[in-house]
């Protein structure tokens, strides 16, 4: 931008006001074209699909992760049923080659002349190169098994697999197309200004002349296109233009945006970590083991992810760098390529890291815990704005806070200990952690009812409120600060509505029975005739009624519809080696697969619809291997013994009585009364007598 013939720099606008005078100048203005300088360039179409960028362009275009794009291109690639025939409709899907077999190419520039015509046909076939480290090339490109089966014409794929078929075929297709021509343009424009200072502004981008592969297909990006990027219309020398719309926006230096699952893939292509085949389970690995959460698809380092890398990258640097990594998979090439011996490889790989090992494992836990500190300081302790010590004990003010380790994993600790049992969780690098630590263990004030302190509290799980000190082997009420609360932001009074509760919200009208409300261990609750409605966690302290009733009749209506809707949500069809029917259903704890009487849960990053009948085989044969579940959820043990049956009809007349005088006493140390009801004991069943007769009947008869 220019005023009065002089160029403003990038300071020149030094303030919000000035920017704003600048926009309401030009804003409305006759703008004239006064020069346009454009030079022509081509782009050429990206090559056919490996597995790295359909991966990559499946999760930009498609929103697709990679196991799942992988296991609908494994169902592409293995066969669908189409007319009663399975057809494999796509090339293997794991390769690192871009190359496409001449035969192919040829059916390829068939298609896309009988579409679009012969200009969009090269004058020569494309020839790819692959351009990552250590490619194999084993195979040929991702590509359509045949060019003549266009995407709109195959039916009988699931929306999903239709979906990945038509990325696949129009990438392949593109890739043989015609190049698409475009005129890089630069634009000035004037104009007289509202103030009667005169403006001169700049336009960059391209004019498309020739749209080429445009036509089919365009690759996805991953970062925010420039200017030269953008689409120019087509512009003359003295037109004259109005303005679409003028706006002054701050432009601030921003550092580099957090990886996504695509860009992570592409940058682990670059530097040579992996393989096609590796990729999809390393990203699922990443957030199985929780080392990395996905937010707004960007991957975000968990608190876990960044302890295990500061342990590697202090007592293991060597084996996570990535030339390291690199390094290894060009020797594993080597030995592929019979030009060094796998012995060798091993012999060198194992020395230097057992030698590693013995340096390190002698270390004391404080030792490890020192390193991390120091690695992770930054992250844990980051500076306050006065310039205090970050890692001032608040509560004893005389101890440091550090990284320790307990039963229920990593936290944050006071020096001062056993003095100063200040705790806390690791923070997140957001802020600067005053808001989570300076309230622990202060007084909010008294409870008007008791006269109690009321105190705000940091354990293990996070601040929590409690009421007075306790005494007399009795412990103190406490109450959880629900989730998104801030606790530097407590009072007194929402302290005291938490320790009140669970409340009455009042009496049903229907049954009289009272209606309440509280937080349990599963979350936000009503609670009516001893069932449980789940409600919003805002809504405790405040849901009337009214409200309670409506929520309460609506989850009544949602459970018979669950009920009523409980058939399959996909049919596999008869398992190939137990027979009977194998479906995919929705339970209350997941989905999981049925045949039979063998339920096996799906695994999280498994969608019910993507199930194969290989897949619930597998999943059925380790359910079986499990073992049956015993009563408190788990699988017995293989070498568990079973019960043997009484031996004798005197001993299991015995036992019922023995079991009576065992409740009997139990009940008298816990000063209740025993129950009229005789208690079982294992091996006796309802009637013990016919039990008793029915057990020396099958000894007389030698029966086990």
């Amino acid at each position: 931008m220019g005023r009065d013939g002089k160029k403003l720099d990038k300071f020149d606008i030094a303030n919000e006001a000035t920017a704003h005078a600048y926009r309401d100048a030009v804003k409305g203005q006759l703008f004239k074209v006064e020069s346009i300088e454009a030079k022509e360039h081509k782009r050429n179409p990206s090559p056919p699909f490996t597995t790295s960028s359909l991966q990559q362009e499946a999760s930009r275009k498609l929103g697709l992760s990679p196991r799942q794009t992988m296991q609908t291109a494994q169902r592409l690639y293995e066969g669908i049923d189409i007319g009663g025939e399975t057809v494999g409709l796509i090339t293997y899907m794991r390769t690192d080659g871009v190359q496409i077999v001449p035969e192919a190419i040829g059916y390829a520039r068939s298609q896309i002349e009988a579409l679009f015509g012969p200009r969009y046909v090269p004058h020569a076939p494309r020839i790819y190169k692959t351009k990552a480290k250590n490619a194999q090339e084993a195979h040929e490109a991702i590509r359509p098994t045949d060019f003549r089966r266009h995407p709109d014409k195959v039916k009988g794929l699931k929306p999903e697999e239709a979906r990945l078929y038509k990325l696949i075929w129009q990438r392949a297709v593109a890739s043989q197309m015609a190049s698409a021509d475009f005129e890089r343009t630069t634009v000035e424009i004037s104009t007289k200004g509202g103030d009667g200072h005169a403006y001169g502004l700049r336009a960059t981008g391209s004019v498309v002349l020739f749209d080429g592969f445009l036509k089919l297909y365009e690759e996805g990006r991953d970062d925010t296109e420039d200017e030269d990027s953008a689409r120019l219309p087509k512009l003359e020398r003295g037109q004259e233009v109005r303005d679409a719309g003028v706006t002054a926006t701050q432009h601030f230096t921003e550092p580099p945006p957090r990886f996504t699952e695509a860009t992570l893939i592409r940058e682990m292509e670059r530097l040579g970590i992996g393989r096609p085949s590796t990729y999809a389970s390393t990203m699922s690995l990443l957030r199985e083991r929780e080392y990395v959460k996905l937010e707004k698809k960007r991957l975000e380092p968990e608190d876990k992810g960044r302890l295990v890398t500061a342990f590697l990258e202090a007592f293991f640097k060597r084996y996570v760098e990535y030339d390291f990594t690199a390094y290894l998979e060009d020797r594993l090439d080597q030995v592929s390529d019979a030009k060094l011996d796998w012995k060798e490889l091993l012999r060198d790989f194992w020395r230097d890291f057992l030698a590693a090992v013995s340096e390190i494992k002698d270390l004391r836990v404080t030792q490890v815990l020192d390193a991390l500190n120091e690695l992770l300081g930054p992250h844990i302790f980051p500076a306050k704005e006065d310039g205090s010590d970050p890692r001032l004990c608040p509560l004893c003010s005389l101890g440091q806070l550090s990284l320790k380790t307990g039963k229920f994993g990593a936290f944050i600790g006071c020096s001062n200990y056993p003095e100063c049992r200040f705790t806390r969780q690791i923070k997140t690098g957001e802020g600067n952690g005053d808001a989570a630590a300076a309230p622990a263990g202060s007084v909010l004030g008294n409870d008007p009812e008791t006269g109690l302190p009321v105190h705000l509290k940091n354990g293990r799980f996070g601040a929590y409120i409690q009421l007075g000190e306790g005494g007399d082997g009795e412990k103190p009420k406490r109450a959880s600060i629900p989730g998104g609360t801030d606790p530097a932001a407590l009072n007194l009074e929402y302290a005291l509505k938490l320790l009140s509760l669970p409340r009455q919200v009042g009496v049903h009208p229907e049954s009289g029975k009272a209606i309440s409300a509280g937080f349990g261990r599963y979350g936000p609750y009503l609670e009516h005739e001893g069932k449980y409605t789940k409600i919003d966690a805002g809504e405790v302290l405040t849901v009337g009624i009214n409200r309670a009733v409506s929520l309460i009749a609506e989850a009544k209506v949602g459970a018979k519809g669950r009920a009523g809707a409980a058939g399959p949500v996909k049919s596999l069809g008869e398992h190939p080696e137990l027979g009977g029917k194998v479906d995919v259903y929705s339970g209350r704890y997941g989905p999981y697969v049925k045949c039979g009487k063998v339920n096996a849960t799906l695994p999280k990053d498994m969608a019910p619809e993507a199930v194969t009948m290989e897949d619930a085989v597998k999943l059925i044969a380790a359910r079986i291997a499990a073992g049956p579940k015993a009563k408190g959820g788990k699988a017995k043990a293989n070498g568990a013994k079973k019960k043997k049956p009484a031996a004798k009809a005197k001993a299991a007349k015995a036992e019922p009585s023995e079991a009576k005088t065992s409740k009997a006493e139990a009940s008298a140390v816990n000063g209740k009364p025993a129950s009229p009801k005789p208690a079982k004991s294992a091996n006796s069943a309802k009637k013990p007598k016919a039990a008793a007769r029915k057990t020396t009947a099958k000894a007389a008869n030698g029966a086990p």
